[in-house]
């Protein structure tokens, strides 16, 4: 039985997003009470009966062929990364959660010392490294420029979503901050592999999801992400906006761990404005320690 629903959650959300003329079929005559397909028109694409998905809908079904799973996902127009959610979701209702196959239970994990060592000599290219929950566990000065200096943050709320929905200074750092945020979020959502719990990504879905009510709406949208590569737009009131690409890695040997680097094409704009951002920060850290140096009040 699917206990917490989010196997409904996520078939309901399918359905919801998809027109009856977007899969081939006509166009309802009336309106319809909520947008989206039916039940009986996601069953009649996908070759099963109307009572046979509504029970896998309640997480009634135990296991489900993967024949049925890849019908089921072609009838809801299903991308790479949802087919894998759904059979997850499917599975851990099946099979039950696998806490003794893969724990996921432990609290705030740690980057080993070697990566450190790498993401401080990456400076001056932006680093970090994140752990699934996006707990971030490592980055570089340049990267504090950039976004914050997490290491002066409480180490419970080292976590980037955590920064996003509860510090005002994220949304002027991202210029589209709704459009991170948004990534971000449903990029969470693909890290809550139901087959495994994760206690400390529980807590802190529901901490946010009672302090930002933003959080609570994206999170309930369902949508699926992942951070692979692309670019993001940043300012700072030192050099204004500069967009810097982005790629991501998965650390060997730990899972789930990922090492993000920030880039701009030599001689770019963004590449002159990073440049001078980070000769900025060294200027400014070099006269903060001169001695009789005074605080700026």
């Amino acid at each position: 039985m699917d206990n917490d629903g989010s196997l409904r959650e996520f078939l309901t959300s399918r359905r919801a997003r998809l027109r009856p003329e977007d899969v081939g079929l006509p166009t309802s005559p009336v309106p319809r009470r909520r947008p989206g397909l039916r039940r009986e028109e996601v069953a009649a694409l996908a070759g099963v009966s109307v009572d046979y998905y509504a029970r896998l809908e309640q997480g009634r079904v135990g296991k489900v062929s993967d024949q049925v799973l890849t019908a089921i996902s072609e009838a809801l127009r299903l991308d790479a990364l949802e087919r894998r959610h759904l059979r997850a979701l499917v599975e851990s209702i099946a099979d039950g959660p696998r806490t003794a196959v893969r724990p996921r239970n432990e609290g705030r994990q740690a980057a080993r010392v070697g990566l450190r060592e790498l993401v401080a000599s990456l400076d001056p290219l932006p680093a970090m490294v994140q752990s699934r929950r996006m707990d971030v566990l490592a980055l570089n000065n340049a990267a504090k420029v950039l976004l914050t200096d997490f290491d002066r943050i409480p180490a419970r709320d080292r976590n980037i979503v955590h920064w996003l929905f509860t510090d005002p200074q994220a949304r002027t750092r991202y210029p589209d901050w709704d459009d991170v945020a948004g990534d971000t979020v449903a990029a969470l959502r693909s890290a809550r592999d139901p087959r495994f719990p994760d206690q400390e990504l529980e807590r802190l879905v529901g901490e946010l999801s009672v302090a930002s009510p933003e959080f609570a709406a994206r999170w309930a949208d369902y949508r699926l992400f992942q951070h692979s590569h692309g670019s993001k737009r940043f300012f700072h009131e030192t050099v204004g906006i500069l967009e810097l690409r982005y790629e991501s890695f998965a650390v060997p040997g730990i899972e789930g761990q990922t090492l993000t680097i920030y880039t701009a094409p030599r001689g770019s704009a963004a590449d002159d404005k990073l440049r001078l951002l980070l000769s900025w920060d060294a200027t400014y850290r070099s006269d903060a320690t001169a001695p009789g140096h005074a605080p700026k009040k």
